[in-house]
């Protein structure tokens, strides 16, 4: 079946919902999902969004720097220029869109401070903004009259002059995407969704380890398709481990203990109950999430150790249940009062900084294409995010990328000469064990190999174990119909292979890619 939309969005975490609040008043748009609306990393952020909003002590200049300090130098500054001085403006369109943002007695953005600001700058709503923020699009979109909900589709492979018979490679210039071929999971069939211009709002990819804080659904879909159209795909060495995942073997995903803890005095210490952050960096326990998560690495590494712990109980109880109500209720549920017990913590794959390659505007290197959100590379980060600056760079890359495609819509049209998705001569594949079982080896070979510390020998051993999966996976997709296992897996192992080898080519421990063969590469700023 061949449907038309001038906005093809992939992806309904909050880049791609504001993207099509922002553009449907000048077209038709179609929201793929692959899951249900509340499954992205959108909703499952706790600690906030940050942004200069207090200009009696803070300005712009100073969330800049402390981006670019975070980032190891190697950000974008047009990119953190971007998102700094355009963040205020961006949280007011939160609130018309009724995200309810905790309020001080005078009525003032209820400010919380986290590790690497160098001032009170993150908006919250309790421990669970992410949530806060995703439930208020969800009614905003479901509302608007121009947009069309796909949930339970799954996004296949983007569509370009490929599908016309053309021989495209990484050198081919002007790759134009005329839209995408999407599995409907109910029918089993794949549909062919034509566009004027398409967005890629399809997350991060953090599934491809064993232990993540995102929901499985993260499996860098979008990336790996990008990359497979030929598209440029950069920075994927800088996967950034969360510090203080909830400690609870069997649960996956991983419950996230957010930062803001810490920022609200919450203290590491061993499983003999010491404190460690000072042998580490100056800034104890509020140093950035790299240096944290390596110094809980090796604590646990040289300990023989799997958790260290997180102590808030020398804090005011009643405080607080009342700043942590979901983390204080969750540990409860498993026997553990926060108020009274070391919460056990340890480091899980959380975000990542690098992605499809765009411009200020949100554009990838194939016309008619933008990437937004977690799954784009905006020069933001750098080598290291600086926490919650993920969801205000969310909203303000799908306004200029809103704002670039209405100003282009008019030159596009639909095209049609786009054949329909042929799968004949495949089957319907009946050992699902050969998925889940190759699933799993990535898992663990990302765990392994590619983690919060790597080294040459490691990569290698990565990139010969994934190397063997992709042929035998290639293999079956080319036999079997089309399912979202099958294509989440052939996803999983293309974003494995860029991680492994962009972390092959950086011949430096930089930001988050740490390697014990380059230990003291120079980290000073960079003019």
């Amino acid at each position: 079946m061949v449907k038309k939309f001038d906005f093809l969005v992939i992806g309904s975490g909050l880049a791609g919902m504001s993207f099509a609040l922002k553009v449907a008043h000048k077209g038709n748009v179609a929201l793929i999902c692959k899951a249900g609306l509340e499954e992205a990393n959108t909703y499952f952020a706790q600690g906030g969004i940050s942004a200069v909003t207090n200009l009696k002590v803070d300005n712009f200049e100073k969330h800049i720097e402390d981006t670019m300090i975070a980032g190891d130098w190697i950000n974008d500054p047009a990119a953190v220029g971007k998102v700094v001085r355009e963040a205020p403006a961006q949280i007011q369109e939160l609130v018309k869109w009724g995200v309810d943002f905790d309020k001080n007695e005078k009525g003032e953005f209820d400010l919380h401070k986290e590790g690497g600001h160098s001032e009170f700058r993150i908006l919250h709503h309790k421990d669970n903004t992410g949530a806060e923020i995703q439930t208020s699009l969800i009614e905003a979109v479901k509302a608007h009259p121009n947009i069309t909900l796909f949930t339970d589709h799954y996004a296949v492979e983007i569509i370009t002059q490929h599908h016309l018979g053309i021989i495209v490679t990484r050198h081919t210039p002007g790759i134009k995407c005329f839209g995408a071929y999407v599995l409907n999971e109910k029918t089993g069939e794949v549909d062919t969704f034509l566009s004027k211009v398409t967005v890629m709002a399809t997350g991060g990819c953090e599934a491809v380890y064993r232990n993540t804080t995102n929901p499985l659904v993260a499996t860098g879909d979008g990336i790996a398709m990008v990359y497979r159209a030929k598209g440029a795909v950069k920075d994927m060495e800088f996967i950034q481990f969360h510090p203080t995942a909830l400690f609870h073997p069997g649960d996956r995903p991983s419950f996230l203990i957010t930062e803001a803890m810490r920022g609200y005095g919450a203290v590491l210490k061993n499983q003999d109950g010491e404190e460690f952050m000072q042998k580490y960096d100056p800034r104890l326990s509020l140093a950035p999430r790299d240096i944290v998560a390596r110094a809980i690495d090796n604590e646990m590494k040289q300990r023989g150790e799997d958790h260290v712990y997180l102590d808030v109980t020398h804090k005011d109880p009643e405080e607080t249940k009342k700043h942590f109500p979901n983390i204080y209720k969750k540990c409860l549920s498993l026997g553990i009062d926060i108020t009274k017990d070391y919460i056990p913590v340890a480091p899980a794959a959380h975000y990542l900084c690098g992605g499809i390659k765009v411009d200020l505007d949100g554009q990838s290197s194939i016309n008619r294409l933008y990437a937004i959100g977690e799954c784009s590379c905006t020069g933001l980060h750098g080598g290291n995010r600086l926490a919650s600056n993920s969801l205000i760079e969310a909203v303000v890359y799908a306004d200029a990328a809103a704002k670039h495609a209405l100003s282009v819509l008019d030159r596009y049209d639909f095209n049609e000469d786009i054949p329909e998705w042929n799968d004949e001569g495949t089957m319907n594949n009946e050992e699902r064990v050969l998925i889940t079982q190759s699933m799993k080896e990535v898992n663990q070979i990302m765990e392994a190999y590619v983690g919060i510390v790597r080294s040459n020998t490691r990569l290698i051993r990565a990139w010969n174990r994934l190397d063997i999966l992709y042929e035998e996976t290639e293999r079956l997709f080319k036999r079997s119909k089309a399912s979202r296992e099958l294509c989440e897996l052939r996803n999983m192992i293309n974003i494995g292979y860029l991680i492994t080898r962009q972390a092959m080519e950086r011949k430096e421990s930089r930001g988050l890619h740490y390697t014990i063969d380059y230990p003291h590469a120079a980290t000073e700023k960079k003019s």
